[in-house]
């Protein structure tokens, strides 16, 4: 007879194997919200989608692919020769000089397979500890490619969050940046993502590694390559046609769409591409924003490098839209948004969602879901940035500064007005073939925030504001002369044609469906309503000063001559001589006319030496708006429509008219009534 304790000594037989039960798999923090994969008609689905991708021309040819690598192989050769040349140069023994090696890591959309024809290769350079960023790079190197007659179009960017040299190689577009390493020799088969790389190195240096350990890392944590591959491919796409493709302006680049679609390969870890784009748009329109987009748990170390944590950070808190890197140190690679993009971002994702519910019933195709968006009828208002240089290369560093900076425009005009003037930047910049200068141009629709209790004779005056954004460009430390800035107002019916892809204005048709709803619908009626009882309404004012440059005297312009300068100006604006300005004050309500047709008549100014902008009233746009409050612990909620407030450090000022006569006896302030 066996005793119990016999029995609990005998040894349990295991289960068949054919009983056994993996455990499921979890992709980032959270289980998957689903784990289904695609039916037949998601499968025909996707084979549509890559057809529409393909017809679209965002895949490369064979023969630009092998270019590609051509040139990362002679690139790769040129950093080589620079390293083995400095080691010799400092002393170093013969067999240090043999071994001296830089090894070229990518990144970026190249390194993730969604880059497209033309695109830009992001690379960086891992170098020994002996070869600095400062002097070897940004000057030795930088002579060295410039004496290469296939490097063109140089352009160094040392003061950059992430310092970079741009050029292009033999025709491909390369942004190279640079790491020194606490290593004497750098071996050619480097592990980036090895934490060992980031020992006794500086933050910049900390920056230009999480590149590809980001890049790797993303590749790592996703259940399916090739599917996120084609939904990200797909919803870049999207966002440059909808304009909301650009970290530097305020909006997403492309390391934070790929981290948004790796997370929904999370979320739907067995789903196709044409269920991952349709869900993309219901998951982040939902997202509790300022809740973080994370792909793995975030980690800290004994390092010390600073990493992202609202709790400790207080920076880190006003954070509207915080998209974390999965690579340690993780930080938040969307700070740019404000509170103006991130209400246009959702706005879109509105849009998209939409289309997307039309497309699975079969009432539109894809090309639905990429038409471009209609930026320049979209708002009565816009602010036009005009900037000049002497020549093609120094506009290329000139422009770069300015757009640089227009991210803090939209920031200044958030905390003078209380968030209640709401900025969408254009992230593109529109030149105008015809003119023989070097220039380009900057756009921001303006709108007073949606559901703003409008008092009488309130104004917004932004004056100051552009004066102090104005007084930041200025004080560039690589400024030549011939570089200059110009902002002013310009009505919907003023936009330059150049910036038409026809080359001109088309007739305006009634607005799309995909930029229409209910809430746009009815503030229209809302609108008639108010233009029948004579309600006032707000203007944006503008005026110009004189210009209080921190730059060095601009009293030759180079190439340009003062006559030609004129000329440009008189072009870009076709405006008043400087004389004519407008005074300090605001114009009294009964000073103004009530009436959009006469909203062309000397609107804004704009003369050498002189930032010129005019009044702004509130111009229409659909969709809700977001909550920057404190966040409850659910990611997704239902619905989007509460109050997102600017960061609550930021001064806040609202400034109001209180009636004084226009200098100009013919510039008369023209009053639109609220949308």
């Amino acid at each position: 007879m066996v005793g119990s304790d016999d029995f609990n000594s005998l040894p349990t037989p295991s289960p068949p194997p054919a009983e056994q039960k993996d455990p499921p798999m979890q992709w980032g923090v959270t289980k998957p919200l689903s784990n289904a994969g695609p039916t037949d008609v998601d499968i025909q689905r996707t084979k549509d989608l890559e057809k529409f991708l393909v017809d679209s021309g965002l895949y490369e040819s064979a023969e630009e692919t092998a270019k590609r690598e051509e040139v990362l192989d002679r690139l790769k050769k040129v950093v080589k020769d620079w390293v083995k040349e400095l080691t010799r140069l400092r002393g170093y023994t013969d067999q240090m000089v043999e071994d001296a090696n830089a090894v070229i890591f990518t990144f970026g959309s190249y390194r993730l397979g969604v880059h497209g024809p033309g695109a830009d290769i992001d690379t960086l350079c891992v170098g020994p500890s002996y070869v600095n960023r400062e002097e070897d790079f940004f000057y030795v190197l930088h002579n060295i490619l410039d004496e290469m007659e296939e490097v063109t179009e140089l352009q160094p960017v040392p003061d950059a969050h992430v310092p970079v040299m741009k050029f292009k190689f033999d025709g491909i577009s390369i942004d190279l940046l640079y790491a020194s390493i606490s290593l004497l020799v750098v071996p050619d088969d480097l592990d980036i993502s090895n934490i060992s790389v980031l020992y006794d190195i500086d933050e910049p240096t900390v920056r230009s590694l999480n590149g590809c350990r980001v890049a790797d890392q993303i590749l790592k944590l996703v259940p399916d390559v090739e599917n996120f591959r084609t939904t990200l491919r797909c919803l870049k796409f999207w966002a440059k046609r909808r304009g909301v493709y650009s970290n530097v302006t305020g909006f997403l680049g492309g390391v934070n769409w790929a981290l948004l679609v790796a997370r929904l390969c999370q979320f739907y870890p067995k789903a196709n591409p044409s269920m991952l784009v349709s869900r993309f748009f219901i998951i982040y329109t939902l997202w509790r924003w300022p809740n973080a987009v994370t792909l793995c748990e975030i980690e800290d170390n004994e390092l010390g490098f600073s990493v992202w944590n609202p709790k400790k950070n207080p920076w880190d808190r006003n954070h509207l839209m915080p998209i974390i890197t999965p690579s340690y140190p993780c930080m938040n690679s969307s700070y740019n948004v404000s509170a103006s993009t991130l209400r246009v971002m959702m706005e879109q994702f509105q849009v998209g969602k939409r289309i997307c519910e039309d497309i699975e019933l079969n009432k539109v195709q894809w090309s639905a879901l990429f038409e471009p968006y209609l930026f320049f009828e979209s708002y009565k208002n816009y602010l036009q940035v005009d900037i000049i240089a002497a020549d093609v290369d120094d506009l290329r560093a000139w422009r770069g500064w300015v757009e640089s900076r227009l991210r803090q425009l939209t920031l200044m005009i958030e905390r003078d007005t209380s968030g209640k003037l709401q900025c969408h930047p254009c992230p593109h910049d529109y030149v105008d073939s015809s003119n023989q200068c070097s220039h380009c141009a900057f756009f921001m629709g303006l709108q007073r925030k949606q559901g703003e209790v409008i008092q009488e004779g309130q104004q917004f005056d932004i004056r100051q504001t552009v004066d102090e954004f104005r007084h930041q460009i200025n004080s560039y430390m690589y400024w030549k002369p011939g570089m200059d800035i110009y902002v002013s107002h310009v009505r919907r019916k003023q936009i330059p044609s150049y910036v038409f892809p026809e080359g001109y204005r088309r007739t305006r048709h009634a607005r799309p469906a995909s930029q229409v709803d209910k809430a746009s619908c009815e503030g229209s009626v809302e609108r008639v309503s108010k233009r029948k009882k004579g309600v006032d309404v707000p203007d944006l004012e503008v005026s110009e000063k004189k210009r209080q440059s921190i730059s060095p005297q601009k009293e030759s312009i180079g190439a340009l001559t003062e006559t030609t300068k004129a000329e440009v100006v008189s072009r870009l604006t076709g405006i008043v001589d400087r004389d004519k300005e407008f005074n300090d004050g605001v114009i009294a309500p009964n000073h103004r006319k009530h009436t959009a047709e006469n909203s062309d008549n000397g609107c804004c100014n704009l003369s050498s030496g002189h930032a010129y902008s005019g009044n702004n009233e509130k111009g229409s746009s659909p969709g809700g708006t977001c909550s920057n409050e404190a966040s409850p612990p659910q990611l997704l909620h239902n619905t989007h429509k509460e109050e997102l407030e600017p960061n609550a450090d930021l001064a806040m000022v609202l400034k109001s008219g209180d009636g004084e006569k226009n200098l100009m006896s013919k510039v008369e302030k023209i009053e639109i009534p609220l949308i």
